[in-house]
């Protein structure tokens, strides 16, 4: 996709997204969402392909969080983990 039509799509203009691309502006978080739904990807898919995420540290923060989650029982934890590795598993 050009980035003409992709500033079109996104609804910003063609100049901003221009500057954001060579690194002279940085976008704020509605403009992201603006772009990455242009793109039909997640906001969080933007952000790792452009190497500002790194996905495996994103998963490690999730299953971190699980694990350290008081209110949860150990079967709770590993049924979590289950469901989460089964939706990133296909991403990998």
């Amino acid at each position: 996709m050009s980035v003409r039509r992709l500033a079109e799509v996104a609804g910003v203009s063609n100049p901003y997204l221009s500057q954001i691309e060579r690194g002279l502006r940085k976008p704020s978080a509605e403009i992201l969402q603006q772009i990455a739904k242009a793109l039909q990807i997640s906001a969080e898919t933007l952000y790792e392909r452009a190497g500002f995420l790194n996905p495996d540290a994103n998963a490690r923060g999730v299953r971190e969080a699980i694990a350290n989650d008081p209110l949860l029982s150990p079967e709770q934890q590993q049924a979590l983990l289950n469901v989460y590795e089964s939706f990133v598993g296909s991403r990998r």
